[in-house]
């Protein structure tokens, strides 16, 4: 059997904390972590370093013996990380990873010109500071060279997740999806929060009396679907209570501006009685 291939880790933010651990545990030797200059970017480095039995370093090492160089840096510093880093070891035969779900693998090409081979593997899963979410069963959508890519697919099944194939021109709509169903889902919470502002009902209060129903809410959603897991006034009709509704968001505009927003989806998507009558109550 291949003996699994030595990583290198640019970048000791959410993502790289996320990825280099489960290396670790999956038999992966990390090699190095990679940090900036910068004082809180070098100590990120050496924490995560020592956790992973790396070293730390603002370069990656001249008699670096990693096969795979893996960028976690944010989508705008990609093409500059790896423009950064192509004159400090020779990149033959390498393979170059970044985890952007919204830019390709293209952005590695300054390394590509240099005999990497380069891909991009996203996770769709969200990674924020002092969480560090487990890989098994997360989608990983992978293009690029095909060595590259043959490699990656390796690394994520060694991971637990599961790799599939996603064209370059594809990528924008799969980040919209992917931030529909994190970043804007969270905003969706922060907005309820507000609406349960004024309804007397306090922020850590709302936080706490939410979860149960977005628990359910998820779980009808994952063994019915939408359709059959969509329930309240629209599915109903009731064309009062939501007038109640609209009348009683007055204080709070941008939340009515979601309400408003989401209506419309769900009546262009989910079943609804009422349509045209529903539409007219949110005029305004």
């Amino acid at each position: 059997m291949q003996s699994k291939p030595v990583i290198a880790i640019v970048g000791a933010g959410n993502l790289a904390n996320a990825l280099a651990v489960p290396l670790r545990r999956a038999g992966y030797r990390i090699e190095s972590v990679v940090g900036r200059s910068k004082p809180a970017s070098r100590t990120k480095a050496r924490t995560l370093a020592r956790e992973v039995a790396a070293r730390a370093s603002t370069e990656l090492p001249k008699d670096s013996r990693a096969t795979v160089v893996w960028f976690c840096v944010p989508d705008g510093g990609i093409r500059k990380a790896s423009q950064s880093v192509r004159d400090q070891i020779d990149w033959r035969g390498r393979i170059a990873l970044h985890s952007s779900g919204a830019l390709t693998s293209d952005e590695l090409d300054a390394l590509r010109r240099r005999g990497a081979f380069v891909a991009s593997a996203h996770p769709l899963m969200t990674f924020v500071r002092r969480s560090r979410p487990t890989l098994a069963g997360v989608p990983f959508a992978i293009e690029g060279d095909s060595p590259a890519v043959r490699i990656a697919r390796r690394v994520v099944k060694d991971l637990g997740g599961r790799g599939y194939s996603i064209q370059k021109r594809e990528k924008a709509a799969y980040h919209a999806w992917g931030t529909f169903v994190s970043p804007l889902l969270t905003a969706l919470m922060a907005t309820a929060e507000q609406v349960a502002h004024a309804a007397g009902i306090s922020q850590k209060q709302s936080r706490q009396r939410m979860i149960p129903i977005l628990r359910q809410t998820l779980e009808n959603y994952a063994t019915l679907g939408a359709s059959a897991g969509f329930s309240g006034p629209f599915v109903r009709g009731d064309i009062e209570t939501v007038k109640r509704h609209w009348r009683a968001l007055r204080g709070v505009p941008p939340a009515r501006d979601v309400y408003r927003a989401l209506l419309r989806a769900a009546l262009q998507y989910l079943p609804a009685k009422n349509r045209a009558q529903l539409r007219r109550a949110v005029r305004g």
